[in-house]
């Protein structure tokens, strides 16, 4: 060693790089002479030192080694916690993002349903992004112009929101748009009436009179008709041969969705537009059923013309145009004349060799064409020296009330006014003052002198006995539409005429 350590500091660094103090000491130990380097200590001989010192470095160096190790593995742990952490954080950064997506796409949904109707149920909405509306075509016909749902809405004083609601079709609901009843028929049996709830009924009523009403009808046409009636409908057949009465097998149930629909359309109004009115016109039957304590309408069939719907009647003079002109035409050809009222078919001719039977295979034919059908049962020929009647009028020589039936009207209301009302009927209804009114006015229809007196005596009955009107038949406990009340309806200063009886 050519220079000694001058400081502690030193000698420890020269200690340190010879590998150990016993190395040191021996190397000090032959450079002063105190040993031989050829000769050994006695249980402590330099080589073994050397080892000692070599197998020293290699454990501190390993030892280093493996701290370089440790921290890799400590940079390489933190690095994952770097990496989770910022994954973590896009996480949280994605679901915020997809939040305000999904309100800002709710929002969106929520504005498009305040203007717009997107779904209607299943098999009904396929049409409802079309409004597609033929402008010229509407207004020629005189008919209010819509180009979306939004306007109609507006027209209506309803929400689109409200429409949707009252037009939504739904093949098992807890709500229900109309109340079912029966009503007895005079031929025996009962008719389903359907008759729907004020807001239902306040739109039905809308379209009867903004577009149904303006929409003209065929010639042959007298029922449901503000300038015709059942006296109308009966005096062209007055003094005719022969007298051919037939009637509709199921007239509204047998006119459904589609065809209603298909009206729409050939009015001018666009896919959407028409898909809206055919469902707010049109209900299918219903069945009532409590399971678990809960009332559901369960529909039995499919979507037709209601009977007790405002717009039921004025539609269906309109699907049965090509029936009435068919008919028309087949009965010019025969020499007979030809009118309709709801479904009762009448045809008559002053030629007393007329082939009935074959006028009569032919209608059959054009009714089913035209998607109805002919009740057998109601069938009638009635000849020159029999009874005519027409809608329940006499027709053989002038329009008059069956003898028979007039007898025993006058008998019912002699007993209603002098012994009371007990163990009284007349006809099929259990309210037998309103019974006696509504034939009254009928009679009044036909001949008005006769109906006048009788008006003047079921009025006597009536105070006599304090009657009052039966109120509305809407069921308690059903659940009605919430929301938005239903439009007022505007007063009119008459009833139309088919509500008098």
């Amino acid at each position: 060693m050519s220079e000694q350590p001058r400081t502690r500091q030193e000698l420890y660094e020269e200690i340190r790089r010879q590998g150990g103090r016993d190395v040191y000491v021996l190397e000090e130990m032959i450079r002063l002479g105190f040993w031989r380097e050829s000769t050994g200590l006695p249980d402590d001989p330099a080589e073994e030192i050397r080892r000692a010192a070599e197998l020293q470095a290699e454990l501190d160096r390993l030892r280093a080694d493996n701290r370089k190790l440790y921290d890799e593995q400590a940079m390489l742990n933190e690095l994952r916690k770097k990496r989770l952490a910022e994954s973590r954080e896009k996480q949280k950064e994605t679901r915020a993002r997809r939040e305000r997506e999904r309100q800002e796409k709710a929002e969106n949904w929520r504005r498009r349903k305040e203007t717009e109707i997107l779904y209607l149920g299943a098999e009904v909405s396929g049409g409802l992004n079309n409004n597609e509306t033929d402008r010229e075509r509407l207004e020629r016909g005189g008919l209010p112009v819509f180009s979306n749902v939004e306007e109609l809405a507006r027209a209506m004083n309803l929400t689109v929101g409200k429409i949707r609601f009252l037009a939504y079709d739904r093949r098992t609901s807890e709500t229900t748009h109309y109340v079912n009843f029966k009503l007895p028929k005079k031929t025996g049996g009962h008719r389903l009436i359907s008759a729907p709830m004020p807001a239902l009924k306040a739109a039905q009523t809308w379209i009867l009179e903004n577009i149904l009403g303006r929409v003209a009808v065929s010639d042959a046409a007298h029922g449901f008709l503000p300038a015709k009636n059942i006296v109308s409908n009966a005096r062209l057949h007055v003094g005719a041969q022969t007298l051919v009465n037939l009637d509709l097998e199921n007239f509204f149930p047998s006119i459904g969705y589609r065809r209603v629909k298909g009206i729409f359309r050939a009015f001018g109004y666009g896919e959407a537009l028409a898909t809206v009115f055919a469902l707010l016109t049109t209900a299918p039957d219903t069945e009532e059923i409590e399971l678990d304590g809960k009332t559901y309408f369960v529909a039995t069939g499919e979507r037709h013309l209601p009977q007790g719907s405002p717009a039921s009647p004025a539609l269906s003079n309109i699907a049965a145009r090509r029936l009435d002109k068919g008919l028309a035409k087949l009965a010019a050809a025969h020499g007979c004349k030809y009118t309709r009222y709801a479904d009762d078919l009448t045809f008559s001719t002053e030629d007393r060799d007329a082939a009935i039977g074959r006028l009569l295979a032919q209608v059959r034919f054009v009714v089913e064409k035209q998607g109805f059908k002919v009740n057998e049962k109601k069938t009638r020929v009635l000849r020159r020296g029999r009874q005519q009647e027409v809608t329940g009028i006499v027709v053989n020589d002038k329009l008059s009330i069956d003898r028979k039936t007039l007898r025993k009207f006058r008998a019912v209301l002699f007993q209603a006014e002098t012994k009371g009302l007990e163990n009284l009927r007349w006809g099929n209804s259990p309210d037998l003052v309103a019974a006696l009114k509504g034939y009254a006015n009928f009679v009044f229809m036909v001949d008005k002198e006769k109906g006048y007196a009788f008006q003047q005596q079921v009025r006597r009955i009536a105070e006599k006995y304090d009657w009052q009107p039966a109120p509305p038949r809407f069921p308690p406990k059903k659940k009605v539409e919430p929301e938005e009340p239903a439009p007022e309806k505007p007063a009119k200063d008459e009833k139309p005429w088919w509500k008098l009886w």
